[in-house]
């Protein structure tokens, strides 16, 4: 039986260990290679050429919906799963990206395994909680659906850069949302990480090109 070559990619080594002994103890796999972050990503892809890379999100310098976006661009038979902690709207750009799986960390071993094959199968895969935002995404946006700005941003970490970019400090959007200045704090983190932006400034200069926080 042919092996289906796996590269994994993820900054947790507790977590690629125990994606590596899965697979190393399921016959039909090969590991071909682990990532550390985005950029190693991209050069394993290009050297080892596998089938399947399973790919964080969150990791060091280039993150993974930006790596994904890179491989395929110039290796588009590689098939991506991303596997991520986050159960948010990030999916629509992972899809943008060209991932044909999205699968949450904490799936059992089988659902793992099965969505590995299905994403090499030329299949898009995509864990039951995140199957239901896709649909109800295009329920209700219906055929003039579209996928809104910074869709890797959850409604609230939008909403939290709009007053950003209208100059507003971490303390007045505490209090126009009705937020605890340290819920607004790891908004605006998450917003950073998410965006990949050094600091406010940047933020401030990517949400206004966006159209955002304009008057």
């Amino acid at each position: 039986m042919e092996q289906i070559r796996v590269l994994i990619a993820d900054d947790h080594p507790v977590f690629r260990f125990g994606l590596r002994a899965l697979l190393q103890a399921e016959p039909g796999f090969d590991v071909v290679g682990e990532a550390t972050s985005g950029e190693q990503a991209m050069e394993l892809a290009a050297a080892l050429e596998p089938d399947i890379i399973l790919m964080d999100i969150n990791m060091p310098g280039i993150n993974g919906i930006e790596a994904t976006r890179n491989i395929l661009r110039e290796r588009p038979n590689i098939g991506v799963l991303i596997i991520t902690m986050f159960d948010d709207d990030t999916l629509f750009a992972a899809v943008r990206a060209g991932a044909r799986g999205y699968l949450l960390k904490g799936a059992e071993g089988e659902e793992t395994l099965r969505a590995i094959r299905a994403v090499a199968n030329g299949e898009a895969i995509f864990s039951p909680s995140i199957a239901q935002r896709l649909t109800q995404f295009f329920n209700t946006s219906a055929s003039t659906a579209s996928v809104p700005e910074f869709p890797q941003l959850t409604e609230r970490e939008r909403e939290v850069l709009t007053f950003i970019a209208e100059g507003y400090t971490n303390t007045a959007i505490a209090e126009r949302l009705t937020l605890s200045p340290k819920t607004v704090r790891n908004h605006v983190s998450n917003i950073f990480s998410k965006l990949q932006v050094a600091d406010r400034a940047q933020a401030i200069i990517r949400a206004r090109e966006a159209g955002l926080g304009s008057t």
